[in-house]
């Protein structure tokens, strides 16, 4: 069973080939080690329907993507907390508003003392 392989050949075998061919859209490899693009070609005009997209309109900076935190319990509250929002006629409400508007009526000076 040793000599019984799944494929017929090994796909890695030919990646100076995949590399040197117009793969996925992207421009033909000139480097012969399949090194990284130079800075130069990161900055080139980018091809391919996401690329597109990109140039349609600005990334917004405005606002940032995030990823926090939370327990179980407190992701239940705050889903429920939206889901009332929504039966209420807050049709828009969202998590991150919620927490947006939560942390506006936040006073720190009336926070219970850290423990020591």
């Amino acid at each position: 069973m040793a000599d019984d392989k799944i494929l017929a050949h090994d796909p890695l075998d030919e990646a100076d080939r995949i590399l040197s061919e117009d793969f996925y859209g992207r421009p033909a490899r000139n480097d012969s080690q399949g090194a990284a693009p130079s800075r130069d070609d990161a900055d080139a005009e980018p091809t391919g329907a996401r690329s597109r997209a990109s140039r349609a309109k600005p990334k917004p900076t405005h606002y940032k993507v995030v990823c926090i935190s939370l327990y179980t319990k407190d992701i239940e509250n705050l889903e429920e907390t939206v889901a009332e929002l929504k039966r209420r006629g807050y049709t828009k409400a969202n998590k991150s508003q919620l927490i947006r508007y939560a942390l506006s009526q936040l006073d720190i000076d009336k926070l219970p003392p850290p423990h020591p």
